[in-house]
């Protein structure tokens, strides 16, 4: 019954969230009387390449821990998790427990499913800081910088922190673990209650080490994602006839993204008000005309209002997987519970049936 009633105050949740961001359509039809569909439909098949993206992202992180999977359903993941987030306050959050159920779905243990949550938003953040570096380099050629130039250079300072964190992960597990079991001494705690686990889950997190070419690979894909995101605004401006302010362009798309994702207000950035929108015109130099406002309308319909419902479908489809599984493991073990001495040999039948089971659904 909690479940249920936490269900219908989510999904309320969900529907007063996404209607508070209607008016992202206001006088979309003025704007759009005569589209150009060749572009149009270049931006919708770009963004879904992005999604694609993001999907060979997870697969790769996932692979790399020994979890075997299909890609249509991690993209189906990728879909269901994008609309918990859009729908939903603090939906990152949300999105990320989603995630990490469905990894575990996918045989994932918990430390595997939770670094792969941790690394992919990691390999995201670094791509896009890379992505916003050279966007500040071709603007910086054309005295356009906007000025972002410590702004950006700030974050690509802490991508390259993040980097060197994971480098040394090992001297980093070891004064954790330290730390820990001071901790436990000063609280006059039993040895290893609480350092213990953290050790074991530090050393599975350590025993996920993909290769320079898996990272590398993963990079690619992080990267590829925001580009072809930032892609479906360039044909978006072009669906409408505009033309593509392309030294700001990159730019201006990653202090947008980096300005709605990072809980800090840098120089220059701004501060985020309403969508990622107005941050994408704010920093277009000379882009406030009625072309800019209708490209970023149009990107905003292809990139966030259309997978909205795909993600909400997407879910569905992923939730009654769950289910079905959940009921053929119940199944096996009422067989096994029926068959006597069998039962400790027939335990681990539920297990092998759902990775069956998720395998024929992928």
């Amino acid at each position: 019954m909690t479940r249920v009633v936490t269900g219908f105050v989510l999904l309320g949740i969900a529907c007063w969230a996404v209607a508070g961001k209607t008016s992202e359509l206001s006088g979309f039809n003025a704007f759009l009387a005569q589209p150009r569909w060749g572009w149009l439909i270049a931006a919708a098949v770009i963004e879904a390449l992005s999604y694609a993206s993001m999907a060979c992202l997870q697969r790769e992180l996932l692979r790399a821990g020994d979890a075997r999977c299909r890609l249509p359903r991690v993209l189906l993941i990728t879909f269901a998790s994008n609309s918990v987030q859009s729908a939903l306050p603090v939906g990152a959050g949300f999105a990320a427990l989603y995630q990490f159920g469905q990894y575990q779905l996918l045989g994932a243990d918990e430390v595997l499913a939770g670094w792969v949550v941790l690394a992919t938003a990691g390999v995201l953040f670094v791509s896009v800081a890379s992505l916003a570096g050279i966007g500040l380099a071709m603007a910086a050629s054309t005295g356009n910088a906007f000025d972002l130039v410590e702004a950006i250079i700030g974050v690509i300072i802490v991508a390259m922190l993040a980097s060197i964190v994971w480098v040394e992960r090992a001297t980093i597990s070891q004064l954790l673990v330290r730390a820990t079991a001071g901790a436990e001494r000063l609280l006059r705690r039993p040895p290893g209650q609480v350092s213990g686990p953290v050790a074991h889950a530090l050393e599975r997190m350590r025993a996920v080490a993909p290769t320079k070419a898996e990272w590398l690979r993963a990079l690619g894909w992080g990267c590829l994602t925001w580009l072809a995101d930032c892609g479906c605004w360039m044909f978006a401006f072009l669906a409408v006839g505009a033309s593509v302010p392309w030294q700001g362009l990159l730019l201006a798309y990653c202090a947008g993204q980096l300005a709605a994702t990072l809980p800090i207000t840098p120089g220059g950035l701004g501060v985020v008000e309403g969508t990622l929108t107005i941050a994408l015109v704010y920093f277009v130099p000379g882009a406030n005309g009625p072309g800019t406002v209708a490209a970023v309308l149009l990107y905003r319909v292809i990139s966030f209002w259309v997978p909205l419902p795909v993600g909400a479908g997407c879910y569905a489809v992923l939730l009654r997987v769950k289910r079905r599984v959940a009921r053929a493991a119940q199944a096996a073990l009422a067989e096994a519970n029926g068959g006597g001495g069998r039962s400790q040999v027939m335990s681990i039948e539920p297990v092998a049936l759902t990775r069956k089971d998720l395998e024929a659904e992928g």
